[in-house]
């Protein structure tokens, strides 16, 4: 795997993350009571966004790690997914 590979596969392991953790705690204007006029009331209030990013970061990176390293060793392949015998 080279660098731009693993740069992508971490990439798209951090968004997927991200998209994952991102709903959790979110506090809406309905749930605290202060509903701005011309809003739906399931509006977020505070999302903590800053948090959420670092926690994305840190799973992400662990994440990447280990998929990566599977992905180093052998363990998985190009050819474990070659379910037409295309490549030898």
């Amino acid at each position: 795997m080279g660098i731009t590979s693993a740069l992508v596969l971490l990439a798209v392991i951090w968004f997927m993350t991200f998209l994952i953790v991102l709903p959790f705690r979110i506090e809406t204007q309905g749930d605290l009571g202060d509903i701005v006029p011309g809003t739906h009331a399931g509006a977020p209030e505070n999302h903590h966004l800053k948090k959420k990013v670092w926690i994305t970061t840190g799973l992400s990176l662990v994440l990447w790690a280990i998929i990566s390293g599977i992905i180093l060793s052998g363990w998985i392949r190009i050819s474990d997914f070659d379910w037409m015998s295309r490549m030898s």
